[in-house]
């Protein structure tokens, strides 16, 4: 049996920030979901964060993780003191513990896995994650045997001229055996200048103790400030995009791209530069997107072309061209093949296939068939002051250039409108509609301030 402990309790002040260190995002994600993520490959039977500082506030940003488990630290007194909460919490537990820390977000699975795994084949009390790192200067070096049995940890302040040579560093994370780490929780002191407990003390009681290197110091990078978080991002999205590149994407300027982990890429799709993919996004085949656009929470089709476009809560279909400077938003559906092009708006709007609406356009609670053409400087006039109200327009439809579209309205199919018009009741199938005041002219007429 397998638990996880994150040590999740401080507040962050190099942070400089009133939101717990934990819940400061990376990607979209916060600096603790990370790490629980991190470790779900393991299946934990117990997942335990030990929250201190704004500990609802934690709690409510990781209420979808119903099996997440809650430890109160009311004092944040180190990192020994955080993990003495889990006692009475895990008091019939039987198996290993692996402890966390809530700020080290880039710590991949496979070198959990690797740490547990070291841990149960060498039947360790306990096993320490160590990193060899070549500016080790103000971390505490480990010392090991030829056969990585931990000797002993001394603080870099402690050092020798010698031993500061030493660049294996304590990575911070640890897996105990918990029946025997419990058994050495109460006898450790706080006799040090900080007037802590450390975890570290607790390695000092145990034995057999046995160090694993990370392959990747970077996966140990610590989150104390803003500066850090940007450079834990930089990491992260070069992970991303490497792994997209292997995947059959094109990047074409990958350090101007940015990507979440939650986005899903088809083969043979191109990203341009400062093109930013976001949430729960998914592109599909052959798909070109980008220069200059944004893309959050949306579904993207095969051998689409978006082009200097926001796109945020929509889907857009197969073979669809986009841009430059559309904005699609809050469930926008467009359809296969069609052209939402040049500043054009949608907005809780669905495009039937093959429609376009090419030019200067805003088309809100809309729904709109196949193949209609809406002409350019259309503009869906929805919202009365008070509500919200809907226009329909049929199959084969025509809109003129320059239309105002008062909703409610129903315009049917193969219906055309006249350039310029106002309309403002429903047109029926098959229908010409011309709503525009006929053309006056006056000979003569200058105005007033220039009669001369």
């Amino acid at each position: 049996m397998v638990a996880v402990a994150i040590l999740a309790a401080g507040k962050g002040t190099r942070m400089k920030s009133d939101l717990p260190k934990v819940l400061h995002l990376l990607g979209g994600r916060s600096l603790v979901e990370r790490v629980l993520i991190s470790c779900a490959d393991l299946q934990p039977e117990r997942q335990l964060a030990i929250v201190g500082y704004q500990a609802h506030r934690v709690k409510e940003a990781m209420l979808h993780y119903p099996d997440l488990e809650f430890v109160e630290q009311t004092q944040q007194l180190g990192t020994g003191h955080a993990v003495q909460q889990l006692l009475p919490h895990l008091a019939d537990f039987e198996g290993d513990l692996i402890v966390l820390n809530g700020d080290v977000p880039l710590l991949r699975p496979e070198t959990l896995k690797a740490l547990l795994q070291t841990h149960q084949q060498h039947q360790n009390a306990a096993t320490i994650l160590t990193a060899q790192i070549s500016n080790p200067q103000g971390y505490g070096r480990v010392f090991c045997d030829s056969n990585d049995l931990l000797k002993e940890i001394i603080e870099d302040r402690d050092c020798t001229d010698t031993q500061r040579q030493n660049q294996r560093v304590n990575a911070g994370i640890y897996c105990f055996n918990w029946q025997k780490l419990q058994t050495v929780l109460p006898q450790l002191q706080s006799n040090n200048s900080q007037q802590e407990y450390y975890i570290t003390d607790a390695v000092n009681f145990l034995s057999p103790v046995m160090v694993y290197d990370v392959p990747d110091d970077r996966e140990i990078l610590g989150i104390n400030d803003r500066r850090q978080l940007a450079t834990a991002y930089q990491i992260l999205q070069s992970r991303i995009v490497d792994n997209w590149m292997a995947a059959g994407v094109t990047m074409i300027d990958p350090g101007s791209i940015t990507i979440d982990d939650t986005v899903s890429i088809g083969v043979d799709t191109i990203i341009e530069p400062q093109t930013h993919l976001r949430g729960n996004t998914t592109i599909g085949s052959g798909s070109r997107i980008g220069p200059g656009t944004t893309i959050e929470n949306s579904s993207i089709g095969d051998r689409v072309k978006v082009m200097y476009s926001v796109v945020v809560d929509s889907s857009i279909g197969h073979d669809a061209n986009i841009g430059p400077f559309a904005h699609i938003r809050q469930q926008a559906q467009v359809g296969a093949a069609c052209r939402v092009g040049n500043f054009v708006e949608l907005k809780k709007s669905t495009l039937g296939d093959n429609t376009n609406v090419a030019h200067l356009s805003y088309l809100g609670d809309a729904t709109i068939g196949t193949q209609v053409n809406i002409g350019a400087g259309t503009i869906a006039v929805n919202y009365d002051g008070k509500h919200k109200h809907q226009t329909t327009i049929g199959n084969f439809a025509r809109i003129g250039s320059n239309n105002t579209l008062v909703a409610p309205l129903n315009i049917g199919a193969h219906a055309t409108t006249a350039a310029g018009s106002t309309i403002v009741n429903d047109v029926p199938d098959d229908c010409l509609a011309i709503a525009r005041s006929h053309q006056t002219i006056k000979p003569g007429w200058r105005p007033k301030w220039h009669q001369d």
